[in-house]
């Protein structure tokens, strides 16, 4: 099932997201979490992509595949490509489509201070349009209603999301945030560029205070005072 068509039946879509757990820990504690999970049903579970960013990680894919099959419960597979090379991409899409995961979201992803950027996807929107020319996949791009971190205004944000979409993807999921305001601020001038997909709001619980302020030191994201 294509992810998109969710947003035509004129109802909330509710998503979550699982992150795959690092090497100290086994795979099987992620399942024991999504066994909660699933039990809420959300429309669908997106999975981060696995540390480090390479092809000798499967466990995005693992994780995609036993949301699916355990649960009828559409993944959504998250995808990184600064660090990847098209041999890496094409690798990790016929994974993808092999087991019958449909659902990409297409992402920069961090550098590595320690690793040169590969050149073959600079930006999101080049993985965007490379994932689209394959065929078969829904892809999803994401959005940041602070502005990205590294982007030069907010306006020149905006542009580039509009070559995202125009490369491909079909809907949006945006960054954190904690100001109802910052985000129907962005949709709006995101409308006015002519972006005319669906954006969903990336909300974050308030659970770990250490946490939170990590995150949105990553992000730009910002803190209210209350």
């Amino acid at each position: 099932m294509k992810l998109k068509d969710l947003y035509t039946k004129g109802k909330t879509v509710f998503s979550l997201e699982v992150f795959p757990p690092n090497k100290s820990f086994p795979i099987e504690t992620v399942y024991k979490a999504i066994e909660g999970l699933a039990a809420i049903e959300p429309a669908y579970i997106s999975v981060t992509y696995g540390a480090g960013g390479n092809r000798a990680n499967r466990s995005t894919c693992e994780i995609a595949s036993h949301i699916k099959k355990e649960y009828g419960i559409e993944p959504m597979a998250h995808l990184t490509c600064i660090n990847s090379t098209r041999d890496d991409v094409d690798f990790m899409l016929s994974d993808f489509a092999d087991n019958g995961i449909e659902n990409i979201l297409a992402l920069r992803g961090d550098t590595k201070p320690d690793e040169e950027p590969k050149n073959d996807f600079p930006h999101a929107s080049d993985l965007t349009a490379y994932i689209a020319s394959k065929g078969g996949f829904d892809i999803a791009g994401a959005c940041y209603p602070e502005t990205h971190v590294d982007a030069v205004s907010a306006e020149d944000d905006i542009k580039n999301l509009k070559i995202k979409t125009d490369s491909g993807a079909s809907h949006l999921v945006s960054q954190l945030f904690f100001d109802n305001s910052c985000f129907y601020d962005f949709e709006k001038r995101a409308r006015e560029a002519g972006i005319t997909v669906p954006i969903s709001a990336g909300i974050m619980p308030v659970t770990n205070k250490k946490q939170i302020e990590r995150m949105v030191t990553m992000c730009g994201a910002s803190l209210p005072s209350k």
